[in-house]
């Protein structure tokens, strides 16, 4: 009781700070599902037409709404599983082996990390185009990969870090090769850092919008954040309940996967305290 008495001060100001995002989320729902007056804060009824979006194809522009969001579950999923692969791998080779170079890589890593996207979309441009890959699904996933992969690595070093050279050691001398022995021993103790560079690597790829929206401006490599854009491009003629109503859509798996993995979100600032 005394540890709580203490905190109140600081829950108190997150408190008035997330009222103003709690009001909106709850107008947002309550929009996508009620119909109103011009000028009135009042529902007048209820309705699904807001979500018409659902069995409708709307002129948008874009793709419909179940292939947008096909696109946009590869797209995070596909990031997610690579990113996760190889930082997996390069973080330990970061971590335990003395290699010509590391410095510079690890230097390197957080060079890279610091860049923000923006800065290196010219030059990203160019490349895909000269690949042969612009304005392809498989396109922005290479380059979503490889501007999350910088963090996924540093994380995942730091979980390895922390794991005493000791438990391989005993493996080795016990005859298992190094693979069997980062596979059976190491990675069993590396696993909440794995959970949570796939959670996050998702919701990354989830919620990208710069690198579909010029890497792929077609219709048939689009996500549903360059869709809820098309939505009110024209904003003189835009539909804004229908807009909460995909903007709903979108959030939920969102919030399903914070719900259900919220410790292990968490467990990210846990492992990697050593450089």
């Amino acid at each position: 009781m005394r540890h709580n008495y203490r905190n109140w001060p600081i829950l108190l100001v997150l408190g008035i700070f997330s009222t103003p995002l709690l009001i909106m989320l709850v107008f947002q729902v309550v929009d996508s599902f009620t119909l109103k007056q011009p000028g009135s804060l009042i529902p007048s009824g209820f309705t699904l037409e807001h979500f018409r979006f659902l069995w409708e194809e709307l002129d948008t522009g874009r793709a419909g709404i179940w292939r947008v969001t096909l696109n946009t579950f590869i797209f995070a999923t596909t990031t997610a599983t690579v990113v996760t692969a190889i930082a997996l791998t390069a973080g330990y080779a970061l971590s335990r082996l003395n290699f010509p170079a590391r410095g510079f890589f690890l230097a390197g890593l957080i060079v890279l990390h610091a860049f923000p996207t923006v800065t290196l979309i010219i030059a990203i441009f160019l490349i895909l185009q000269i690949l042969g890959l612009y304005d392809t699904l498989i396109g922005v996933i290479i380059v979503k990969t490889a501007l999350e992969l910088p963090f996924g690595i540093w994380i995942m070093k730091g979980f390895y870090d922390t794991v005493p050279w000791e438990i391989e050691m005993a493996g080795v001398q016990d005859g298992a090769s190094r693979l069997r022995v980062w596979w059976q021993l190491v990675l069993p103790q590396v696993q909440p850092g794995l959970m949570a560079i796939l959670i996050f690597s998702f919701l990354s790829g989830w919620s990208e919008f710069i690198l579909p929206l010029v890497l792929a401006p077609g219709s048939d490599a689009q996500v549903l954040a360059t869709y809820m854009q098309a939505l009110i491009l024209d904003d003189t003629k835009a539909d804004f309940d229908l807009f909460k109503a995909v903007g709903l859509f979108y959030a939920l798996p969102v919030v399903v996967i914070y719900v259900i993995f919220q410790n292990k979100l968490m467990n990210i600032y846990g492992g990697g305290s050593k450089g």
